[in-house]
């Protein structure tokens, strides 16, 4: 089933594989998409359906250094080099909002900025800078109703321009431990107002930003991606995860979104989403469903004619095999990733890549 075609809604792909959101840090001049990210993307067009690495909706959102943007014309044109080049080889290609918000440091972020999110708690950890080397995260501010309303109608704009730019939808991240996580999440989000203080409340935020996403560019259009036990950027579990995310799960199946992305962090020694749960986020949502996390060609089939997906998304292999499709389907063997590159500018270990002859 892997290498079948597949209506996803209204967008034809030509197989089952998704490539995965992978933050790559090569958008160097003004967080603005470029050719060499265009040569990046149209190498792995064969993918059934590309989702881009994170880009911010908002100048507060741009916590990693040379991560894309997506709210300003510049930023448009940059990212119409990569959706043409895609469209040209026949791919398919949507862009990933990510907001990062206090996983950030004011360093990276452009003047005026600043770091938000749900309360005001530093990340643990450090965070890379271009101009200073690691750092520790910067302490956000916790946002205000308005700073909400804010960022919702940013994510929204966003989605605009993401069509401007040619782009067959977009996918919110509200997964690991970027702003929207960082209301779901009950051991960050420690607020005790509408936004805050109950599963209901938690998951109002990323609710509020797809339903302002949908009024501007239709749901068929707007994916979601959540990532329930994540550990990544200090979320964690916490008493309530599945009783919080089967309702939300169902409440966004209404919407009639483009999809549901569910990654599964086990690969990467993260606990593993149950399988019952996975299940159940399977059965709460009436439309296409996505899973991610350490698959291969095997238990992608298996996930696949067991009904547990319609599409498998892989990051790593995509990232180190331009022509992974083909390479799946001949059962060739697979370049490793060199992660010494994974987030440096320039085309080693980014377009360089050898094709299997």
């Amino acid at each position: 089933m892997l290498f079948e075609t597949f209506k996803l809604r209204d967008v034809d792909l030509s197989n089952r594989t998704v490539m995965a959101p992978l933050t790559r840090s090569r958008a160097t001049e003004n967080n603005t998409a470029n050719s060499l990210m265009a040569e990046y993307y149209a190498q792995r067009a064969t993918a059934g359906l590309i989702i881009t690495e994170g880009t911010s909706p908002s100048p507060n959102g741009l916590g990693y250094a040379r991560i894309p943007a997506l709210f300003e014309e510049d930023h448009v044109k940059g990212w119409k080099l990569v959706t043409d080049a895609v469209h040209a080889k026949g791919g398919k290609i949507v862009v990933q909002l990510m907001h990062t918000g206090r996983v950030s440091h004011q360093e990276n972020l452009p003047e005026g900025a600043e770091v938000l999110s749900s309360y005001a708690e530093v990340c643990p950890g450090e965070i890379w800078t271009d101009s200073m080397g690691n750092l520790p995260y910067t302490l956000p501010r916790a946002m205000n109703t308005a700073d909400i309303d804010a960022a919702v109608a940013e994510y929204a704009a966003a989605a605009v321009l993401a069509m401007k730019a040619g782009f067959d939808g977009v996918e919110l991240h509200a997964a690991n431990g970027y702003l929207i996580e960082q209301f779901l999440n009950a051991n960050v989000n420690r607020r005790d107002d509408a936004y805050g203080g109950s599963a209901e409340r938690r998951n109002r935020f990323l609710l509020e930003v797809t339903r302002a996403t949908i009024k501007e560019i239709g749901a068929n259009r707007v994916g979601v991606r959540l990532s329930p036990y994540g550990v990544v950027n200090s979320t964690g579990i916490y008493d309530g995860i599945d009783d919080q995310y089967i309702p939300l799960v169902k409440e966004l199946s209404g919407l009639g979104l483009m999809y549901i992305h569910v990654l599964d962090h086990a690969a990467m020694g993260a606990p593993a989403v149950p399988s019952e749960l996975k299940t159940a986020l399977r059965a709460a949502f009436n439309g296409p469903f996505i899973l991610a996390g350490g698959f291969d060609k095997m238990s992608a089939e298996q996930a696949l004619t067991s009904g547990q997906a319609d599409l498998i998304a892989m990051g790593r292999p995509f990232l180190a095999n331009p022509d992974l499709v083909a390479r799946l389907q001949q059962d060739q063997e697979l370049n490793k990733p060199d992660p010494s590159t994974f987030y440096t500018p320039g085309p080693r270990g980014y377009t360089d890549y050898p094709l299997k002859g």
